[in-house]
């Protein structure tokens, strides 16, 4: 007979375990892109957003300098130049330019809009913040105000995402200065901004004053530490995004030579860079992993070359995504998606590959998601009524996975159908034979609540 206390706790766990095996029910996709703005070859655009302000219109960054306004995101939507700043951006290597768009909360009354660059003369990043002119649709190029310029000791790396947090903070991301391998360490060394997510205040910047710190950054007082620093250990987080619904904030960081990474980012958190490179130990064979964030899900080269961050979806247009986080590889085109909540990842699996290199995702007004290519084309997901759904894959074994593994996925569940006595036996079945993943469950659960 089982002691009531054994009872109570085998209870917990099974019903812990139903309600995570449940998540992989609800299927992931399957989506489709269609092509928007289809007139319209874009120069190596890598950003699409939103101005906030109502009027519906879409800004399309091309890296060369360029920011398009588009009227909607209507097909055959006439476009024309927003900003353009070419004579300021260096293209002197791949990985510099006009990287990252953010318009500020309050644009629709004081005009303000932020950009991050490359420039040249010395070799640095510069975050400044521009004012829209008499005309809404075309920016005021003479008013620069430089916020923010970071030394940049190479080319590569140089991070470009800049997003308001819900608490109305801008937030910047910087890669590790570049070369490979982080010659100069800058991942692990909270004296530099390098390698890291910002957070700042640009509220009432002016030329003396160009922004505050938050009091509550979690470095504040901290003796050597850059006091701007939300998050650090991060190699390259090209892109990074908020969930509007949670406020998780999501970063990809493209890996060296082995590992791409997905982060959910908390404030003063570690990830890891270049004591490890995704759950991989980087300068050695062994290392010391405490006090290190790991990923939340990465895939290996064999899949890809460089993670392409995305968003959570929380558009109406494609209820198949609803609550997905969805990214891609820029070398493969192949795109993933994922749901995580405190019980863990239901997921990834891919949704399609597309016949281009991925370089960013972006979101419009009303929260639907954009892919853009480096074939010059801007799409957008749409639902596919006739495929069957996507479900996730269980997690692979061998070294180089074929699919992106959740470093924290749930056990794989059988596939079952609403009404099914067989599956919900065969559900139960699986808990019971699966104690071990059922505490690994557990711990997470608790692991999420305690902020660890």
């Amino acid at each position: 007979m089982v002691p009531r206390r054994g009872l109570l706790a085998l209870t917990l766990l099974l019903w812990a375990s139903v309600v995570s095996a449940g998540a992989p029910f609800q299927a992931i996709g399957p989506v489709e892109l269609e092509r928007v703005f289809a007139d319209i070859a874009f120069d190596e655009p890598v950003f699409l957003t939103a101005a906030g302000d109502g009027s519906g219109r879409a800004f399309v960054v091309e890296q060369r300098g360029v920011v398009h306004v588009l009227a909607s995101t209507a097909p055959r939507t006439d476009h024309g130049v927003f900003l353009d700043i070419t004579a300021r951006v260096s293209r002197a290597r791949r990985e510099e330019g006009l990287l990252g768009l953010a318009f500020d909360p309050g644009f629709a009354s004081n005009g303000y809009f932020y950009v991050y660059y490359s420039a040249a003369g010395p070799r640095r990043s510069v975050l400044s913040r521009f004012s829209v002119s008499g005309n809404p649709d075309a920016a005021d190029a003479t008013s620069e105000l430089v916020l923010l310029e970071v030394p940049q000791p190479f080319s590569n790396h140089n991070g470009g995402m800049i997003a308001f947090g819900p608490d109305g903070f801008l937030y910047v991301g910087l890669g590790d200065g570049g070369s490979g391998g982080d010659p100069r360490g800058n991942g692990q060394d909270l004296g530099t901004l390098l390698g890291s997510i910002l957070r700042i205040d640009v509220q009432g910047a002016s030329a003396g004053a160009p922004y505050r710190v938050p009091p509550d950054n979690p470095f504040v007082g901290v003796a050597g530490a850059r006091e701007e620093i939300w998050a650090y250990g991060l190699r390259n987080p090209w892109r990074f995004s908020f969930d509007p619904a949670t406020g998780d904030l999501w970063a990809a960081d493209v890996g060296q030579a082995d590992r791409e990474e997905i982060d959910l980012v908390l404030p003063g958190r570690n990830y890891g860079w270049n004591t490890m490179e995704g759950t991989n130990c980087f300068l050695t064979a062994d290392c010391d992993r405490s006090g290190l964030e790991p990923p939340v899900v990465e895939y290996g080269h064999g899949l890809g070359c460089s993670v392409t961050g995305g968003y959570v979806y929380r558009g109406a247009a494609v209820p198949a995504l609803s609550g997905v986080y969805v990214y891609a590889d820029f070398c493969t085109g192949r795109i993933w998606g994922f749901r995580h909540t405190d019980l863990g990842v239901s997921g990834p699996v891919q949704l399609l590959q597309a016949p281009f290199q991925v370089s960013s995702f972006g979101t419009d007004s009303r929260g639907e998601l954009y892919v853009l290519g480096f074939d010059g084309g801007v799409y957008r997901f749409a639902g596919d009524p006739v495929a069957p759904p996507a479900t996730p894959m269980p997690t692979p074994t061998q070294a180089d996975p074929p699919t992106p593994t959740a470093v924290s996925a749930l056990p794989p569940a059988p596939q079952a159908r609403p009404g099914d006595s067989r599956a919900s036996v065969a559900v139960i079945a699986v808990v019971i034979a699966s104690g071990a993943g059922v505490l690994s469950l557990l711990y997470l659960v608790r692991r999420r609540r305690l902020g660890h």
